[in-house]
């Protein structure tokens, strides 16, 4: 018998999390399955796939509710003998649901990442219950717990943490500081999230303008961009933080600039694991953190980083200023991360997300 086949659903035309997760997916997975990717047209995941030789079919996505998109996951389906779905995102869920509905018998597997229940509306009941979806893998047992209180067969539930390439960091410092100005003696504290509600960029900001009173010295920066970006830098302007807080905007060298920080300040209010925490463990970054959904599951308060109740300008501000000032506890939490980082490394993520496919097959 040949390899199964496994059509990846993703719908989102920007690149975030999910889709950096599903890119490791694919490469973990290419030598145990066959794999598609269905993708909206004119995507990043378009273009990643392209580029990578990933095979891939682009469908324009007019909609949240889009009967064309459905009807062409059922017709890949079909032509290719899938054995299984895998739905990357919400909108995909939503389509393969519409794609059942019409008559499409692929078992699903459904990732989820967000830290909210599902709502009490029969269309989200009848999504989240349907018989076509086979498992529902979640990126932290507080994902899984939240997620349960909607799901009737919660045996359908399980965890399995996001992970990354933890080969490609560098720890050697320089490239972001030469482009920013700073020298290599002075304080940075980062953060490398997309500029959305959920990561409350009021809170990083606040919390910046909290550590500067204090130690004026100090420098932070943001690199990222997102949705929310007009009002966070509105609000960056109201607080006088001027050169004090910088904004680079979106990166694609993460990896060989997140050790040039001398903190990782994460300020989410909702989170569904963070794995820009596990990009500044692997880089070797002390981090300071609210304690958001999946988040304590990576920070353990003191021995991996320093973890705040969500929305503690207080609490997150003493903690820069404590590593600032002692040195000997950023490289204790260094070590600590390092520990802890092992376990989240792409190749553990694929091959427990394989291992749940093989008991659907088995």
């Amino acid at each position: 018998m040949g390899k199964k086949k496994v059509l990846h659903v993703s719908t989102a035309l920007s690149w975030r999390g999910g889709e950096q997760q599903l890119a490791y997916l694919l490469d973990g997975l290419k030598d145990e399955v066959d794999q598609y990717v269905l993708c909206a047209k004119a995507s990043k995941m378009e273009a990643f796939c392209k580029e990578e030789g990933f095979n891939y079919y682009a469908q324009k996505k007019r909609a949240a509710f889009d009967i064309a998109f459905a009807m062409q996951l059922k017709k890949l389906c079909i032509a290719l003998s899938i054995d299984l779905c895998h739905l990357h995102d919400a909108h995909a869920h939503t389509f393969a649901i519409l794609a059942a509905i019409m008559g499409n018998k692929t078992p699903l597997v459904l990732s989820r990442r967000v830290d909210f229940p599902i709502k009490n509306k029969w269309t989200s009941q009848l999504k989240y219950n349907h018989s076509s979806i086979k498992k529902i893998l979640c990126v932290s047992d507080a994902i899984k717990e939240i997620t349960a209180i909607g799901i009737k067969d919660k045996s359908k539930l399980s965890t399995v943490h996001s992970g990354v390439d933890l080969e490609k960091f560098s720890t050697s410092e320089g490239v972001l500081r030469r482009e920013l100005g700073i020298d290599n003696n002075s304080f940075l504290v980062g953060n490398t999230s997309a500029l959305a509600d959920h990561k409350d960029y009021f809170t990083f900001l606040d919390t910046a303008a909290e550590v500067l009173n204090q130690a004026p010295e100090i420098r932070f920066v943001i690199m990222g961009d997102g949705p929310l970006k007009k009002e966070i830098l509105a609000y960056h302007k109201k607080l006088k933080l001027k050169e004090k807080v910088i904004f680079t905007g979106y990166r694609t060298d993460i990896p060989m600039v997140l050790a040039d920080l001398d903190v990782f300040l994460i300020t989410s209010k909702t989170e569904g694991l963070g794995t820009s925490i596990i990009d500044a463990f692997a880089a070797k970054v002390p981090v300071v953190g609210t304690a958001a959904g999946g988040i304590p599951e990576l920070i353990e308060d003191e021995k991996t980083g320093i973890l705040c109740p969500v929305k503690s300008v207080g609490c997150l501000s003493k903690a820069i200023l404590s590593l600032y000032h002692h040195k000997e506890v950023g490289l204790r939490l260094v070590q600590g991360a390092t520990e802890k980082v092992r376990g989240f490394s792409k190749a553990a993520t694929a091959q427990k997300t394989l291992n749940h496919y093989r008991e659907l097959w088995s």
